[in-house]
């Protein structure tokens, strides 16, 4: 069933990309149809950011729902992989206070206390008070929890590579060269 929608799609996109006068001697993606269109409309217009802002949103979703797929085996959502991989890259004793789970995760206190939370009903991370600090506390990787990211993780990874096999090695760090020179911009 998927193969046909496949299909039916690819030949609604080549007629889409024959009217828009795309050649058919290299590969297009959707973006290409947009990119044709607006050519075709408005050739006074500049629209090639529109391709690279537009891939990787598209990429973007793509990757994101192939992720989550990958984490579902494990019981696990992108949000939870993400916590559960922090306190693991942490070190042993897989423990973060709060604090330093937030500016790992880049997300709310009131999102972290509920994901916490939820990890901690799993019975995958525990609270436990802060030797070096009473008045805090700090959260801990329990052994399921540990065995369920180290699970995970190796499988994410292969997954990942999975995600990224059209690309060769040296696409892959002239890539990931641009996109870290790109990031920056906006976070430093």
């Amino acid at each position: 069933m998927k193969m046909q929608n496949k299909e039916k799609i690819q030949q609604r996109n080549h007629q889409e990309h024959q009217k828009d006068g795309i050649s058919d001697e290299r590969k297009f993606d959707k973006v290409d149809t947009i990119l044709a269109q607006w050519q075709r409309e408005r050739p006074d217009l500049d629209s090639a950011p529109m391709g690279i802002i537009g891939r990787l949103g598209r990429l973007a979703h793509y990757f994101e729902a192939g992720v989550s797929e990958g984490l579902e085996q494990f019981g696990l959502t992108r949000w939870s992989f993400d916590v559960l991989a922090a306190l693991r890259r942490a070190g042993a004793p897989y423990s973060l206070s709060p604090n330093a789970l937030l500016q790992s995760l880049m997300i709310t206190s009131g999102t972290m206390t509920n994901r916490i939370d939820h990890l901690e009903r799993a019975a995958l991370v525990v609270r436990e008070n802060n030797p070096d600090d009473r008045r805090s506390v700090l959260i801990t990787l329990t052994p399921a929890g540990l065995e369920v990211i180290e699970q995970a993780v190796s499988a994410h990874v292969a997954n990942e590579h999975r995600l990224l096999a059209s690309l060769k090695e040296n696409e892959r760090e002239q890539l990931a060269g641009l996109l870290r020179q790109l990031l920056l911009e906006f976070e430093s």
